[in-house]
């Protein structure tokens, strides 16, 4: 064999010993933070990443960074790493990737996980909903995150996915509030539903608002039942009598919720005794003013799924009258202390003018005889 015969083969067999061998790209990892991708800020927080059991190292990207951010073995699992920060501040918001390294090359990047951290010097924003937080099942809605603050642009979250789920540009409105619209649905029964809203300046784009109070879309017409709303004394009473809404069920419910037409605010709930299971519950109104009247329907629940309501029951109409009379100044009536103000002054005025004439006259006497 000659040399040149030797010498290919030793380079073929050692070009066989690095030629990877999975055909194509590795697949790519899959990164995620704990215990979620908005961190309050000095809190800690975990960067997951995830690959195969054939990877030894994974490295996170930071963007704007010239150079890994950080670079970690695989845990015991084998398939993923962890890059634990103790304190979130803002040096360490912004966008993230990571890769790994196996014995067949390099895999690809993640897709973008964008780490945002929520201040306390920023007033947190409020959260709402039109037409209202219940929907029934198929239904859509409209979020309303909206501050007096100026953010240029709102974060809606959804809770238990760790990525942020939709990014909008604030509108100012002529209230002088700033606000945007994410339109959701079909609403359906299959998870839970609960939102927050964060704001955020177009400058600082990764430093945000604390969250808004959580908001929760109730889903209607999952369970068969349809209750019944009643209302005692009845549906038309005086302003300051007590009234109570009572609720029905056909089956057995632990949890019964009232609300009313046109309210944003979510309805009330009253869960019953821990064992309890009975099919009403009682609303009680003491004393209703002109404030409580409306159009209310009423549903029923499990509390280990409370997001999931019953049929409404058929809209019950409360009229409330005799509300505080007011005061118009057409009327008549006037106040007794103000009467006998105005009668005080009509006196002081007339000594005024009497003593006024008198003067007269004596200046009048006195130039006469001058």
């Amino acid at each position: 064999m000659t040399a040149t015969l030797r010498a290919l083969l030793c380079l073929g067999l050692s070009v066989g010993l690095w030629t990877p061998l999975q055909a194509g790209p590795l697949p790519k990892p899959i990164i995620w933070a704990e215990p979620g991708s908005m961190i309050p800020q000095w809190s800690p927080v975990t960067i997951w990443c995830q690959g195969t059991l054939e990877a030894q190292e994974y490295h996170l990207y930071k963007e704007g960074s010239p150079v890994p951010w950080d670079r970690q073995k695989p845990l015991e699992t084998g398939d993923k790493a962890k890059f634990f920060t103790t304190h979130m501040t803002n040096l360490q918001a912004g966008r993230y990737r990571c890769y790994y390294r196996s014995p067949t090359g390099l895999s690809e990047y993640s897709d973008p996980l964008e780490l945002v951290v929520t201040t306390g010097a920023y007033s947190k924003p409020s959260l709402s909903v039109l037409p209202s937080p219940v929907v029934p099942s198929g239904g859509n809605v409209t979020l309303q995150c909206g501050s007096r603050q100026g953010f240029g642009r709102f974060l809606l979250t959804k809770e238990g996915d760790h990525r942020l789920s939709w990014t909008l540009d604030s509108q100012p409105q002529p209230s002088g509030q700033f606000q945007a619209l994410f339109p959701l649905g079909p609403v359906t029964p299959t998870h839970r539903w609960r939102y927050r809203c964060y704001g955020c300046y177009r400058n600082r784009p990764q430093v945000c608002s604390h969250p808004s109070d959580a908001l929760e879309l109730l889903v209607s017409g999952h369970l068969p039942d349809r209750p019944s709303l009643s209302v005692q004394p009845g549906p038309r009473v005086a302003s300051g009598e007590n009234v109570t809404l009572l609720c029905q069920s056909q089956s057995p419910r632990d949890t019964f919720l009232l609300s009313k037409e046109g309210a944003a605010d979510s309805p009330l709930r009253l869960r019953l005794k821990h064992g309890a299971q009975q099919s009403q519950a009682e609303f009680s109104m003491s004393p209703v003013t002109s404030a409580h009247g409306g159009t209310y329907r009423c549903y029923s629940s499990h509390s280990s799924s409370p997001f999931l309501l019953s049929l409404p029951s058929e809209p019950l109409e409360l009229l409330v009258s005799g509300a505080a009379d007011t005061t118009s100044p057409s009327q008549n009536n006037s106040d007794p202390k103000s009467a006998s103000q105005a009668q005080d002054y009509t006196l002081e005025n007339s000594i005024r003018l009497g003593v006024a004439g008198l003067v007269l006259v004596l200046l009048g006497v006195l130039l006469y005889q001058a």
